[in-house]
């Protein structure tokens, strides 16, 4: 499965047909019926799989930042619009790393997704309410804008990152500087 979601996270996943799976796992075409139904099956538990990674990764990654005394939401925005997440496609955001793929899954997949994307925004959320004080609508909303802004600028660095480094770089440096300007706000 590690294979799979290292090649739907570089390329999409209607982008790696059965056969090149399969030869990434070290295996026959004929023995992916052993473990999934399908394709799709398989895209289903990718997805569940590294919706739930994420959310202990955020977890943990504000967790360490509170014990190291540092912010944890000025960490998480560093962190996630940093030159080094931006490269790391096959193990970064997911929910950054799939969303071109989102509306074309199977409603399965799709419903993973969403339930990952929630999971991790609710845990964002409070993040957001620990460093405001802002009550629980109030963080939410922050949280949503917050996050839609990190993913956006995400994902758009990695567009130009080979063809244009330093727009790449920029576009980093300014959403960071602009959701630490803001999400602090009270």
């Amino acid at each position: 499965m590690a294979a799979a979601e290292t090649l739907f996270r570089q390329r999409g996943t209607e982008a790696v047909g059965l056969v090149e799976l399969m030869a990434a796992a070290g295996m026959t075409r004929g023995g992916f019926y052993n473990h999934f139904a399908s394709k799709g099956a398989l895209v289903d538990e990718v997805v569940a799989n590294a919706m739930t990674h994420a959310l202990a990764n955020l977890t943990a990654a504000l967790d360490a930042s509170r014990a190291d005394g540092a912010d944890p939401l000025d960490a998480q925005i560093d962190w996630y619009l940093s030159p080094e997440h931006r490269a790391d496609i096959d193990h970064g955001c997911p929910n950054a790393g799939f969303l071109g793929d989102a509306p074309r899954l199977d409603d399965d997949a799709r419903a993973r997704d969403t339930t990952g994307l929630t999971a991790n925004l609710h845990r964002f959320s409070q993040a957001v309410q620990d460093a405001t004080g802002l009550d629980e609508e109030e963080a939410w909303s922050r949280a949503l804008a917050l996050f839609s802004q990190m993913a956006g600028a995400l994902l758009l660095s990695r567009a130009v990152a080979s063809t244009d480094p330093e727009l790449s770089d920029q576009v980093l440096a300014a959403a960071r500087q602009d959701l630490h300007d803001r999400a602090h706000q009270s």
